[in-house]
């Protein structure tokens, strides 16, 4: 693996700068550094030799997921006076996982180690918040190797009478990652057919339910959050205007706005045009290993200038702490109550969510290619298939429509095939 450069304090601009394979070595912190795989993924770690002389790597976290190069540095250090004290920061890690599962291996173990797996990885804790909302004390309280399909069907079942199928899917996915996670670290348990089995998705639960707002509505819903406070609507402003899901804007920094991107728009004059754009985080949707951790979504330059010169998080309460993505749902509720919004063909409610799927419809719409839009909104394109099939085929047909054939062209009648019928409609023999 490549170094790049000489020892330097790591900031931002080093490790967005790190290239396939390449390493930096920091100059505060000895054995501190970041580095970058194949992929778009750059990791802190520290390399240390413990007091028996044993050489160890130990990852601190992925950049943006929350680390920083000053909040890994700090790890670094704090880790760097454990590691002098005799402390093995490595095997100390293995040794809790391993202990936590031997001594308890409920349902409900099983979700706390999930939770605390997937906050090291950048993940959605939200996911576990979701179980534990549903989980009834008898099903939290079983050893996960005593389960069988009979107790986890049944409360697949139980979901089902309460949530939507889509809902209850994304339940029952976050029980059965956890399920799996401790069978993982624990070969005693064999059971795991058992939670194949019994949490199966439903089907059909994705079909699509989505709400698109006309532009005027979605004015009106901007215009009501503003109603509600300017925190408040600056937050739906930019769901609306990107598309990003309401977890990933909570997570946007000051850093993240480019305010003065610029880009070559003639490159013989060198002209440059500004392209304002924001750096959003990438969705903890999935499992976490994501190669690139933020996604450049333009905005406009009166929305940029707004959003400049600010520092830490990007959007907060009125009273300066951070917004509860679980309250987000209500407090939209009631600042659109008053809306009168267009008729829609969908009778599905609308939620904040409508903004990101309007977003995809409008570019869609604008003849943008499926790619891009799936880019810009962090998805792929077999979801935006899915989910939007109906507007795909608009704008299908916008863009082939200019590839039509004129068949306006004069018919012309071609002479009789047979011999026999040449010689009864008076058509001369050609010579061979």
């Amino acid at each position: 693996m490549g170094v790049v450069g000489e020892n330097k304090k790591i900031g931002l601009r080093d490790v967005r700068g790190l290239g396939p394979n390449q390493t930096i070595w920091d100059s505060e912190v000895r054995g501190f550094g970041a580095r970058r795989r194949q992929g778009q993924a750059v990791a802190y770690f520290l390399f240390y030799r413990t007091k028996g002389g044993r050489q160890r790597w130990f990852t601190i976290g992925k950049h943006g997921s929350p680390w920083t190069p000053d909040m890994a540095r700090d790890e670094a250090l704090r880790l760097r006076i454990n590691i002098k004290d005799g402390a093995d920061p490595t095997a100390d890690k293995q040794a809790d996982r391993k202990a936590a599962t031997v001594d308890d291996n409920t349902v409900s173990a099983a979700l706390d180690r999930y939770e605390a797996d997937l906050k090291s990885r950048g993940g959605d804790p939200n996911n576990v918040v979701r179980v534990r909302a549903h989980l009834s004390d008898g099903l939290a309280k079983k050893k996960v190797g005593a389960l069988v399909k009979a107790d986890l069907t049944a409360w697949r079942n139980d979901l089902m009478a309460k949530l939507k199928p889509a809902s209850v899917d994304r339940t029952t996915t976050a029980l059965r990652a956890a399920l799996n996670l401790a069978a993982e670290d624990d070969d005693r348990i064999t059971n795991g057919k058992a939670w194949k089995d019994g949490l199966r998705a439903i089907g059909g639960a994705g079909e699509s339910r989505n709400v698109i707002l006309s532009d005027q509505d979605v004015r009106a819903v901007i215009a009501a959050a503003y109603q509600d406070s300017d925190e408040f609507g600056l937050l739906v402003e930019l769901a609306a205007v990107t598309g990003a899901r309401p977890s990933q804007l909570l997570r946007l920094r000051g850093e993240d706005v480019q305010a003065t991107f610029t880009v070559i728009v003639d490159p013989e004059t060198k002209t440059k045009k500004r392209q304002p754009r924001l750096m959003i985080p990438v969705s903890r949707k999935g499992n976490g290993k994501k190669e690139i951790t933020h996604r450049p979504v333009p905005i406009s330059v009166s929305l940029a200038e707004r959003l400049s010169g600010r520092g830490g998080a990007l959007l907060l309460r009125p009273d300066g702490q951070s917004w509860d993505n679980t309250n987000l749902p209500r407090r939209f509720d009631e600042a659109i109550k008053g809306v009168k919004l267009s008729p829609t063909p969908s009778t599905a409610k609308v939620t904040i969510y409508a903004l990101r799927h309007t977003s995809i419809v409008r570019q869609l719409l604008a003849n943008v290619p499926i790619r891009v839009v799936a880019t810009l909104h962090d998805t792929s394109v077999a979801m935006i298939e899915q989910n939007y099939s109906k507007y795909i085929a608009d704008h299908a047909d916008d863009l082939a429509r200019p590839t039509l054939l004129e068949t306006m062209a004069e018919v012309i009648t071609l002479p009789p095939s047979s011999t026999k019928a040449r010689a009864k409609k008076g058509v001369p023999e050609v010579p061979a």
